[in-house]
């Protein structure tokens, strides 16, 4: 109502205001003087008898009423100004007496305008008041509103502090009550169930929560303690109980204790449970199951290593087996053996696959079923098996032990040695007894790449438990070995060959167990790689060159010797190329001996029948580079005889020289190539026989004629080239 009351009364005042402001427009434009006409004519303005005149402005004045239309108009017509001044002065007379006539004639409305401005004030002083109201009403409102703000603030505080308190309030509480279902599971169910283990989960977070509050000195800490106490034994009496028949359950004959452990890890919270709230019971399970294990890994190791000591071959080396010792009918090295399970000395055969991925990673030997199978096995495939199962045992164990205990580093790998320190150091045992009455260096050899193998694979799972019993057997196998190698480089250092029997220019037994042997143990080395091998094998390849020097000087003709060369080096170069990289220092120093000897022995089985050619091109050859070819000029007798006999028996002189060639040597490829070599060398010399008689000297011998075509030669001598 108020807002209508006060838009009406606007709306008269706007209405009286609009007519009041258009009647004093009409009556301002009727009383506008004319400004226009009269303003060339008031000179008053002009003080003239003031002190302050200044000429220069009475100057500007005048010259700016000389301007004026009318001033220059009176001025060009001559007019009269005093006339012509009061002329204006009657007008303006005239025109006030007509103003003062208009304002009587409208006097009526300027009374009416003023009763409406009156009117109009009245209004406007009305609106005033009502406005000053409403400006009133809006202060206090705007009072309030701030009043109701501060509360609403205060409120908005309180509140969030009644929140912050009730959550830790309803934390607290929560914490603090023992609901009835954790202690009905606690006591009556299995510690196998899940609800158990879950309930447990709660009873250490309230056992943890009291022990907070109570280093507090929270006084509803009290009131719970008791309950918590007597829940946190029978807890611990369930679990005690539980873990120990677990633990009792691996004592049981023929029990894989991989069953009981995989059930205790499921539960290893029980562990921690005790751990953190019952040490003196943590510490009897962990002493219980330490004692436990290592009495069990003790007796199944010790158990299962006699065992397999039943399915080594029967007869093994000793110490007069050496690679340099005499070759007898009780020494059969090479020659089958005289028992089924004979294990080779210096021969790797098929030894080696001990080391391949797919053997060395198998299933171990199960002892009674070889016995079953009369099998008898060499002791690097029994040392791979025990030591499998020792490493598959032990990284399992290192894994519970971590996981069940809770303990890493070094804690870890003391925990893991009281487990299987005694079966470990029973192992060390039997590998001192073992190695101090070894002879076979390859078994050794074998058993140290074994144990390479191993320590790369636990580096791989990353796991440390084994590292130093790893180093242990090392240092147990490397001296044993070192220490065979040495003895059989001093056997063939002190062999004598007057004593070895007939001689034979075939291979000999010792070259041969040399070149097994040395193809072996480069063959092994190529994956770990070990210099001190490399020096060892460099002493004994120089002690079996020496031999075979000494050897071949037992023999009387240098021919002999040379077929006793080569056919060794022959031998020992293909035995280390089978198994050996061709870049071997092994193989490299053999080539280099074997060409060297080859190329003598073409020479010397061509000087028999080719002889006299062959010192005449050389020594033609000589002559012609000192320029003195011309000494030769009087030996046609004897180029006559050359070239004849050359014609005349060459055939069968090449044919005698391949078989004698073939029948020496026992590799027949090797016989081929000292064949081919052979006739190579011939058609040399037959060329450079060739050259020396088409010199100037001999150009005029007419036995030149009889000299067979060069290329008529290479055809005929291709045909007794042997194929093989």
């Amino acid at each position: 109502m108020a807002d209508r009351a006060v838009t009406a009364a606007m709306s008269d005042v706007n209405t009286t205001v609009n007519s009041t402001a258009n009647s004093m427009a009409y009556l301002q434009d009727e009383m506008k003087p004319d400004t226009d006409a009269m303003a060339p004519l008031n000179l008053g303005d002009l003080d003239l008898t003031t002190d302050e005149f200044i000429l220069d402005e009475v100057d500007i004045h005048i010259q700016a009423n000389l301007e004026d239309d009318l001033v220059k108009e009176a001025l060009k017509t001559g007019v009269d100004l005093r006339q012509y001044s009061k002329q204006v002065e009657d007008e303006l007379q005239r025109i006030e007496q007509a103003s003062i006539k208009d304002y009587i004639k409208e006097s009526q409305n300027i009374a009416s305008l003023h009763n409406q401005i009156t009117a109009c004030d009245s209004i406007l002083e009305r609106m005033e008041g009502m406005l000053s109201g409403f400006q009133s009403d809006l202060s206090s409102i705007s009072s309030e509103i701030q009043t109701l703000q501060q509360q609403s603030v205060s409120m908005n505080m309180r509140l969030k502090n009644r929140q912050a308190v009730r959550s830790h309030l309803s934390q607290l509480v929560d914490e603090l009550v023992v609901p009835g279902a954790m202690i009905q599971v606690i006591l009556e169910s299995p510690v196998t169930e899940q609800e158990f283990l879950e309930q447990l989960h709660e009873l250490n977070n309230k056992i943890n929560f009291a022990k907070e509050l109570s280093f507090r000195e929270t006084l509803a800490c009290s009131d719970i303690q008791d309950i918590v106490d007597r829940l946190k034994i029978k807890a611990v009496t369930k679990i005690r109980e539980f873990i120990l028949q677990k633990i009792y359950s691996f004592r049981k004959p023929m029990t894989n204790y991989q069953i009981p452990q995989n059930t205790l890890l499921k539960y290893r919270f029980f562990y921690q449970f005790l751990l953190a709230n019952e040490r003196t019971v943590a510490k009897e399970i962990r002493d219980e199951y330490v004692d436990t294990m290592s009495k069990i890994y003790y007796s199944y190791f010790k158990s299962y290593s006699g065992r397999l000591l039943k399915v080594q071959y029967e007869e093994v080396a000793d110490k007069d087996d050496l690679m340099g010792v005499e070759d007898t009918a009780k020494k059969g090295f090479f020659s089958k053996p005289s028992l089924k399970s004979r294990n080779t000395i210096f021969t790797l055969g098929q030894r080696g696959t001990v080391l391949s991925p797919a053997e060395l990673e198998g299933p171990i030997l199960i002892p009674h079923t070889a016995q079953r199978g009369d099998c008898r096995y060499p002791y690097e495939t029994l040392f791979r098996s025990q030591h499998y199962a020792l490493l598959d045992n032990g990284c399992r164990e290192f894994l519970f032990l971590s996981d069940f205990f809770m303990v890493a580093g070094n804690s870890a790998l003391d925990l893991f040695n009281s487990v299987m320190g005694k079966t470990l150091s029973l192992f060390l045992k039997s590998m001192s007894t073992y190695v101090s009455d070894c002879y076979d260096s390859i078994a050794v050899f074998l058993c140290i790449h074994i144990i390479l193998r191993f320590r790369a694979i636990t580096n791989k799972r990353t796991i440390p438990a084994l590292d130093k019993y790893w180093d242990a057997v090392l240092e147990l196998l490397w001296p044993r070995f070192e220490l065979i190698l040495e003895m059989n480089i001093q056997s063939i250092r002190n062999t004598d060959p007057q004593k070895l029997g007939v001689l034979d220019t075939r291979p000999h037994y010792i070259t041969r167990r040399y070149a097994e042997f040395s193809s072996a143990i480069v063959s092994i080395n190529q994956t770990f790689t070990s210099e001190r091998t490399h020096t060892l094998l460099g002493q004994l390849q120089v002690e079996v060159e020496n031999f075979v020097l000494k050897m071949a000087a037992e023999f009387p003709s240098r021919r002999d010797q040379l077929i006793f060369l080569i056919n060794n080096y022959d031998m020992m170069l293909s035995v280390l190329m089978e198994r050996a990289a061709d870049d071997s220092k092994e193989v490299e120093g053999f080539q280099q001996l074997l060409q060297a000897r080859n190329q003598e022995f073409i020479e010397e089985i061509l000087s028999s029948p080719f002889g006299g050619m062959i010192a005449f091109v050389k020594e033609s050859e000589a002559l012609t580079e000192k320029g003195q070819l011309d000494r030769l000029k009087n030996d046609e007798a004897r180029i006559t005889q050359l070239v004849r006999g050359f014609s005349s028996t060459w055939k069968q002189s090449v044919e005698a020289l391949s078989q004698d060639v073939m029948r020496s040597f026992t590799n027949f490829k090797n016989g081929t190539g000292i064949i081919q070599g052979a006739l190579t060398q011939l058609i040399q010399y037959y060329h450079g026989f060739h050259k020396v008689l088409s010199q100037p000297t001999f150009r005029s011998l007419a036995v030149r004629s009889e000299l067979i075509n060069l290329h008529h030669l290479m055809v005929e001598v291709k045909k007794h080239k042997p194929n093989f």
